[in-house]
């Protein structure tokens, strides 16, 4: 780790300290994403929103996944990966889902693929899709309402790709079994 500190809600600076109470209370630890993040309050609540607000958005848990997992891997995010193969799994998405996202191969779902390319364009494309990648999209059976919510999860996943690839994020042991590197 690049001398960021590991907070705990014992040590954690201001709001900080309530935040981590919190998320200990609801994941039974605080992972190290948080514990890093905790050196801004700000920033933890930004997360903690974004990601709350995402999860209430028209996506269902496959789609949740395949746009979450699409950034990380993208970002070649090593903490993220893990962890969201953790919530997959907890979301019960399929195996078949899962491995194809982290191995960058296509879904068996032609419409989930869908999802997997427009998200990989918004992010490669810096939001600066074609007409052509909106068209197929919504041909997909995806709303304008979609398109938003995939710049909401961007904006999710650049929080913590970023703070994991700056702070060199440790892997937590739950999620140590799901450990990833790109190809």
């Amino acid at each position: 780790m690049k001398d960021f500190t590991l907070h705990t809600p014992e040590n954690a600076p201001g709001k900080s300290k309530v935040l981590l109470e919190n998320i200990k209370k609801r994941a039974g630890f605080v992972p190290s994403l948080y514990a890093v993040m905790a050196e801004s309050p700000e920033l933890v609540e930004a997360y903690l929103k974004l990601h709350e607000l995402f999860l209430h958005t028209s996506f269902n848990n496959d789609e949740k996944t395949v746009v979450w997992q699409a950034i990380n891997v993208e970002h070649n995010c090593h903490y993220c990966v893990p962890a969201h193969t953790a919530i997959a799994h907890s979301m019960k998405v399929s195996d078949d889902i899962i491995n194809a996202l982290r191995d960058e191969t296509p879904l068996q779902d032609s419409r989930l693929e869908v999802l997997r390319s427009f998200t990989l364009a918004v992010i490669r494309k810096r939001g600066e899709v074609t007409e052509n990648d909106v068209e197929t999209f919504l041909a997909a059976g995806f709303t304008r309402k979609n398109i938003l919510e995939v710049i909401l999860c961007a904006a999710q996943k650049t929080i913590s790709n970023y703070t994991n690839h700056i702070a060199d994020t440790p892997l937590d042991a739950p999620f140590s079994k799901y450990e990833w590197k790109k190809k």
